[in-house]
């Protein structure tokens, strides 16, 4: 009879069913047993077994005969399950009358009205800067751009990146206190 390293070789090469047949006849009720020990009910551990046969068919190419035998590599599947199952129960459940979840109250018709007002305001003080302050004000506050990448699809140097910047966010300064 093969070992059981030759009949994952013969699953991952040539999806060999009787190989595959013979590696769940052999594994398991073993990986039952030993999820049952790590505290699963029979229920679960069934079902995590047939799941780690499943990864099992599934991902035979990535065993190594050179890094671990069957038995470890196999074994190794089903605690993975096993960790991911518990992951999945500790997930805490979902309270639809949460307040967190209940959407935003609508805005004030003043807010509304305010907030119109000062996006307004922002965009005339930054019609109001030169060119080439707009631009890199534009790319490092709006589209969220570091300096440096700036800099670089400008071709400008970083000082002068840093300079235009902090240039056109003093004159926004000016312009907003203004108006």
């Amino acid at each position: 009879m093969p070992s059981l390293n030759d009949l994952i070789v013969a699953v991952a090469t040539a999806r060999d069913r009787s190989a595959f047949a013979k590696l769940f006849g052999h594994f398991a009720p073993r990986i039952k047993a030993y999820l049952i020990r790590l505290g699963c009910d029979a229920g679960s551990a069934e079902e995590l077994a047939q799941e780690a046969m499943v990864t099992l068919w599934r991902r035979a190419e990535t065993f190594d005969p050179t890094q671990a035998n069957a038995s470890t590599w196999v074994f190794a599947i089903a605690r993975n399950k096993r960790i991911d199952a518990l992951r999945r129960q500790r997930r805490p459940e979902v309270d639809p009358n949460d307040p967190a979840l209940a959407p935003d109250a609508p805005a004030a018709a003043d807010a509304v009205v305010e907030s119109t007002q000062d996006v307004a305001r922002v965009r005339a003080a930054m019609a109001s800067l030169p060119e080439e302050q707009r631009l890199l004000l534009q790319m490092a506050y709006f589209e969220d751009k570091p300096h440096s990448v700036i800099a670089e699809e400008q071709g400008l140097p970083l000082g002068t990146v840093k300079s235009r910047i902090r240039l056109a966010v003093t004159r926004m300064r000016k312009v907003l206190k203004e108006s």
